[in-house]
């Protein structure tokens, strides 16, 4: 036989023909073998042929290879592949209709596939130094299928950074803590580094990053977090290229808790400080404030560390050596240029509540050594959280920087957000 498919119309045809000329009849068991022959021959004919054509019948596709050409960049083996850019799927004369793409742990890479399904891009970038494995299928006009797998690994970077991040992982804090993120390289790509962390809250409520200078991205949302809200953190900068040959090697979830609302308001020109939680005032504590060469800093600030006992030293924060306090007790850091809410041992009792004599922090009364808890500083300390937030107003200086410390509630969301 020539291979061409023969109907069953035709051997029926053909049979006539036999039997108008008056050869004798096929015996039984030899018609059946030659329809059989016939069927086997009609299965694998050319496209031309109605019994070879590749069509829907009764919901099964034909077995004729498919149209579609699956094209995976890149390339099958390949080694040393960028993290960002070079991945990318593509169905020509087809639609892609499946597209995996994971490493060798399993975790997959969330991709978008183009509204016309000719192309598939990742959503975000890949890490380092890691092996990939990708799957795609695509299929033609006539619903047939086209399938490709290939493997290939990633750079391995020569220089990194990390992301040294405030709060701590499963930590409880105040209400005006932001998502402070410092950075080991200063960053020259900063959106593809804020793409790779994603700051959720639950109850959900709009979240912002803001860049201060290269090197830190903080996240905060408009107005200060309600109370009980739980804060993920995602940092997924492993792979990421921060600044040219430069890529974040850090993936890392961080979870924390804000507990109780508690905001303490500082009023320099009374000398009184009120302490509010959950919107009712529990405390109005007497207190002195920078003294009028050396003003206290007005603003929203942040407590970001706590010490039972510190050293203050007046060199450290340009006073030159005006004063070398070793051990002042229950000290709270509100900036990063030294300005602390502390107890105060060696003015008079007198001083708080009436007069501002400080060097620029808020000191509240307290005794030397920090063993006394019945003091007014004792209370604080023992009262306050890192991210409770201490608001000073009426003092003779200017509103605090947002950079200096965790204080960027001292920006307008507008800006904040831009």
């Amino acid at each position: 036989m020539n291979g061409q498919p023969i109907s069953g119309a035709s051997a029926e045809t053909a049979g006539g023909r036999r039997r108008r000329r008056g050869g004798a009849a096929l015996p039984a068991l030899a018609l059946g073998a030659l329809l059989v022959l016939v069927t086997a021959c009609g299965g694998g004919g050319s496209d031309k042929s109605d019994g070879s054509k590749t069509k829907k019948d009764d919901g099964k596709v034909g077995n004729s290879a498919s149209q579609a050409v699956v094209t995976i960049a890149p390339k099958d083996g390949a080694e040393a592949v960028a993290t960002s850019g070079a991945l990318k799927v593509t169905a020509d004369q087809g639609k892609l209709t499946t597209v995996t793409v994971q490493d060798d742990k399993g975790a997959k890479v969330e991709g978008k596939l183009a509204g016309d399904g000719a192309s598939w891009q990742p959503l975000q970038h890949l890490a380092g130094a890691t092996k990939y494995k990708v799957h795609a299928i695509a299929k033609d006009s006539e619903g047939r299928e086209s399938a490709k797998d290939t493997t290939f690994t990633t750079l391995v970077p020569k220089n990194t950074f990390i992301g040294q991040y405030t709060p701590e992982d499963g930590s409880t804090v105040g209400v005006g803590m932001p998502v402070s993120i410092n950075f080991t390289r200063g960053i020259t790509n900063p959106e593809a580094v804020e793409r790779a962390v994603k700051v959720t809250a639950e109850p959900s409520v709009p979240i912002e990053g803001h860049w201060f200078g290269n090197d830190r991205l903080d996240f905060r949302p408009e107005k200060y977090w309600a109370a009980g809200t739980k804060v993920t953190v995602q940092l997924n900068l492993d792979g990421v290229e921060g600044r040219p040959g430069v890529y974040g090697k850090q993936s890392k979830t961080v979870k924390f808790t804000i507990g109780r609302s508690q905001v303490s308001t500082v009023d320099a020109s009374e000398h009184t400080m009120k302490v509010v939680r959950d919107g009712k005032q529990i405390k109005n504590i007497p207190i002195t404030a920078g003294a009028p060469s050396t003003t206290t800093y007005n603003g929203q600030m942040v407590i970001s560390e706590k010490y039972k006992v510190t050293r203050m030293n007046g060199a450290t924060v340009g006073f030159g050596g005006e004063y070398d306090i070793k051990d002042v007790p229950h000290a709270m850091r509100l900036s990063t240029s030294g300005t602390f809410i502390h107890g105060n041992y060696w003015a008079p009792a007198g001083t708080f509540g009436s007069s501002n004599v400080s060097h620029g922090c808020v000191g509240l009364r307290d005794v030397r050594g920090a063993h006394d808890n019945g003091t007014p500083a004792a209370w604080l300390y023992d009262n306050s959280i890192v991210g409770d937030v201490v608001v000073v107003k009426n003092s003779k200086d200017k509103q605090i920087a947002p950079e200096n410390g965790l204080n960027g509630w001292n920006m307008s969301w507008a800006d904040w957000s831009k």
